[in-house]
């Protein structure tokens, strides 16, 4: 039978009233009955609400730590593993999913899965987009110091200008050498011949200097070293390419014709992105009888006069040899032949 509140006797009711506080009771709070809460394991004591929260807010802290340490390494694993265009092309995919719609004849339950699923891949969607949108902010960052400062470092040839080859030349050990002593500090000297060098050449080609030197040091020392202009354009540092710890020259945003660029260097194999345009001469280091330049006088000359059609073939029958003094036995040798026939045909007219 239910019990009423209307039953119990007006005697129970002053005998509950009179009843006097025990202190031997155990007091239970009202939370604890709210919360319904088991009782603590035996030889232990029940948390504490503040030690909950505690634990909880420390497993929020690992959870997250966990995420962005997993994000981390999938973003510094894309990075090593992708370029920047194939995490795009595999980001399309997961673009289309959190577009998906369920189809007009789908029932209301799957739509409504189409639409838990939507929202569900927006999250990740938007992650992708925000590593795409910053790895291509610090490349184009990092491109402004490893790639040539543009596509077209030199202005357009001039229409008379078409057929003249371009002779690039490094500074440092090619043409120049700085050297460093307490006494003195820096100095900077020129090497023996680059005057004639310089100035002959000067009527047969478009001379580019194109060094890994700085701007200011390169202008200050070409100002000196060419009183009368024979070097057309001048480049620096700013437009190397940046590899592997190293500035390397990138003969092809010359904005010339490959075919028809020479570049000599006491280190041009190791200094250009282009070895089958390099012409590597004896590095110089304040040698006194050093007669290299003039000696590729003649080379040069021969080769601005007859332009061949490709000048890449023409170096490549030179590999691994000196060119200054395998053109000059080339050139006995043509003469000897030469020689020879025109003495044939005056025997044979004889």
């Amino acid at each position: 039978m239910a019990f009423s509140a209307m039953h119990v006797p007006l005697r129970s009711l002053t005998r509950l009233r009179s009843r006097p506080f025990s202190t031997k009771e155990p007091f239970v709070s009202a939370s604890s009955v709210l919360n319904d809460q088991l009782p603590p394991p035996s030889g232990g004591a029940a948390p504490t609400p503040e030690a909950v929260e505690k634990k909880s807010r420390g497993f929020l802290k690992f959870g997250i730590f966990g995420v962005l340490t997993g994000a981390a390494a999938t973003s510094g694993y894309a990075s090593y593993a992708y370029t920047l265009e194939e995490v795009e092309q595999k980001a399309i995919p997961l673009r289309e999913s959190a577009n998906y719609t369920a189809p007009n004849d789908a029932s209301i339950h799957e739509k409504i899965l189409a639409r838990i699923y939507s929202a569900a891949m927006t999250v990740p969607v938007k992650s992708v987009e925000l590593y795409i949108d910053i790895r291509r902010s610090i490349e184009e960052h990092v491109r402004g110091f490893t790639e040539p400062e543009s596509e077209k470092l030199l202005p357009d040839l001039p229409p008379e200008g078409q057929n003249v080859f371009t002779l690039v030349l490094d500074l440092s050990e090619t043409l120049i050498y700085s050297d460093w002593k307490r006494e003195r500090g820096w100095r900077t000297f020129k090497r023996p011949g680059v005057d004639a060098f310089l100035e002959h050449l000067a009527h047969f080609y478009e001379i580019v200097v194109y060094t890994d030197q700085t701007g200011t040091y390169t202008d200050s020392v070409i100002e000196r070293l060419d009183q009368k202009g024979c070097i057309q354009f001048r480049l620096s540092r700013s437009a190397t390419k940046y590899k592997d710890g190293k500035h390397y020259r990138d003969l092809t945003k010359l904005n010339r014709d490959p075919s028809r660029v020479i570049y000599v260097s006491g280190h041009a194999l190791e200094g250009s992105l282009q070895p089958e345009n390099c012409v590597e001469i004896k590095p110089w280091k304040l040698e006194a009888d050093d007669t290299t330049l003039l000696d590729l006088i003649p080379f040069l000359e021969y080769v601005a006069l007859h332009k061949p059609a490709d000048i890449r073939p023409v170096l490549a029958s030179y590999q691994g040899q000196d060119i200054a003094s395998e053109f000059i036995q080339r050139s006995q040798e043509h003469k000897r032949r030469m020689q020879e026939q025109k003495q044939q045909g005056r025997f044979w007219r004889h």
